[in-house]
């Protein structure tokens, strides 16, 4: 077994090509385990040299909204009242503790990504596109 760490974009590369080369590979085989460690490697290289920032809390929020059919009125249950929705939805008020942790049980939502900070506005100004 010749697996090496991938340290540049052309070891990158064939990394890539050998994991499409053993895509089907039979679960258990030899060609399934390498296919594993492989991916491992590129894992970390891509994670090395292609980070991908966490998104804003309230645009994942709404992303996951969206993606989940849910509502502002499913929200109540993890954020509180309506107005208390609207207010976190519309960037007014900055989600507590409390909310991270019951939107991060009871929707399985990642609260490392829910705590980071986001820009808050004033009532009645619109958020300026970043």
């Amino acid at each position: 077994m010749d697996l090496r760490p991938v340290r540049t974009k052309k070891d990158y590369q064939a990394a890539l090509a050998e994991i499409d080369a053993l895509w089907d590979a039979p679960a258990k085989s030899a060609g399934a385990d390498r296919l594993d460690v492989l991916a491992v490697l590129v894992e970390q290289y891509e994670r090395q040299h292609f980070p991908i920032a966490d998104p804003d809390p309230i645009e994942f929020l709404q992303h996951v909204m969206e993606a989940r059919d849910l509502t502002r009125k499913d929200l109540e249950a993890y954020l509180g009242p309506r107005g208390r929705v609207s207010d976190i939805l519309n960037r007014v008020r900055p989600m507590t503790l409390d909310m991270i942790r019951r939107l991060a049980e009871g929707l399985s939502l990642p609260a490392d990504v829910l705590i980071k900070p986001y820009p808050l506005r004033e009532r009645g100004e619109h958020l300026a596109a970043t």
